[in-house]
């Protein structure tokens, strides 16, 4: 493993720097979430290190939303310790939280689900990076490939403009083998047009939110029992 300290003795090992890597590809992120995507045994042990990370410098924890968990984010220091610049000044748009919050629970239903690794997941952030300084256009939440198959994965909590959701339907048909959209629950307009575009687009596969955190509820559960 390679570690490196700093003059104040403190020793930063590699889960350190995938901590860091994992708070720069996604848009919001929390304790729980990192306990996942890092490998910790536990919450306690996980908090403990973030807490650490945090008195050095590198991380920093911001509280956005009364009664939801707070969120990490890298500091400048970070960058420091990269192999690649990290965004230590983006902003996190409060209406748009739990949308992000709901993109790293399907991570991590599809790590658990599906056997799809977190390091085969290529993040929206990741995917304009990628497009380069100056271009944006639409990107889907996530992406991954397994056995030579692309898919890619779309939260879609509030509806948008039918013409720009189904021109989104549309694109993703021709670029990706699958597409799985995540909604509220079955019932919603968001739901109801997806159902209809399957006539059209064989590609699409949805899932109820709920069950997507009812994944993620359950390994904290395991947690602790």
């Amino acid at each position: 493993m390679c570690e490196m300290s700093d003059v104040s003795g403190f020793v930063l090992v590699e889960r350190d720097k995938k901590i860091i890597r994992e708070i720069d590809r996604w848009r919001v992120i929390q304790g729980r979430h990192i306990r996942e995507l890092c490998g910790f045994s536990g919450q306690r042990a996980c908090d403990r290190r973030l807490r650490k990370l945090i008195e050095v410098g590198y991380i920093k924890r911001e509280k956005i939303l009364y009664g939801v968990a707070g969120i990490y984010k890298n500091t400048a220091r970070a960058n420091k310790i990269m192999e690649k610049r990290v965004d230590a000044n983006r902003g996190v748009r409060a209406d748009q939280m739990m949308h992000d919050i709901a993109v790293v629970d399907t991570a991590i239903f599809l790590e658990k689900t599906q056997g799809v690794a977190f390091e085969d997941m290529t993040t929206e952030i990741e995917l304009h990076r990628l497009d380069g300084f100056g271009v944006r256009k639409h990107r889907p939440d996530l992406v991954y490939t397994i056995n030579d198959k692309t898919t890619c994965v779309e939260v879609e909590l509030t509806l948008k403009a039918k013409n720009r959701f189904e021109n989104i339907i549309k694109e993703n048909f021709s670029i990706y083998d699958n597409q799985i959209w995540v909604v509220p629950d079955l019932k919603t307009k968001i739901a109801t047009i997806l159902e209809t575009n399957k006539i059209k687009y064989s590609n699409i596969h949805i899932l109820e939110l709920e069950e997507v955190q009812e994944s993620c509820k359950s390994s904290e559960m395991e947690l602790y029992s």
